[in-house]
């Protein structure tokens, strides 16, 4: 069964992406192993599901009546 809306789920995957904190390995490339730095501190977007909505406009379908 195809996917009813490619470009929402599209888009949902990007922002989740961007709302997910740092790997540990690109923490310490960029402040050393001696610095203790929560990996959230190199997350630009800081978004949650319950906080922000997105406000993702549903998009055109087509008449299920026109066939």
């Amino acid at each position: 069964m195809p996917i009813k809306n490619k470009n929402k789920k599209r888009t949902l995957a990007k922002k989740g992406r961007q709302t997910k904190w740092a790997p540990v390995w690109a923490v310490i490339k960029k402040y050393g192993t001696g610095k203790r730095v929560h990996p959230s501190i190199m997350t630009n977007r800081k978004r949650s599901w319950r906080r922000t909505k997105l406000h993702i406009k549903p998009g055109k379908r087509r008449k299920s009546h026109f066939g």
